[in-house]
């Protein structure tokens, strides 16, 4: 089931598709969007989990990493509720 992504690139707000039979987390996805390479992010990420305690490293780690390429908000959209039998 795909979702959507509303991020913020260059103060652009925009809008994707998002399945995780795609990507691994919404931030790879909104990087392909953009046509950024994260391999040495990815590597990098995997280290700083390695040596820290807590996922509060890696998230700030991410955090910050996204900000200096240009990202604001990234976020997925809140599904809608449907009722029984409607799609």
């Amino acid at each position: 089931m795909s979702r959507t992504i509303i991020y913020t690139y260059k103060n652009e707000e925009k809008t994707i598709t998002f399945s995780y039979s795609q990507y691994h987390t919404i931030h790879e996805a909104v990087a392909a969007a953009e046509g950024i390479d994260l391999t040495d992010y990815l590597k990098m990420e995997q280290q700083v989990e390695a040596v820290s305690s807590g996922s509060k490293a890696v998230r700030d780690f991410r955090d910050s990493h996204f900000r200096k390429l240009g990202f604001g908000k990234i976020a997925l959209m809140q599904k809608e509720n449907r009722g029984v039998g409607k799609k």
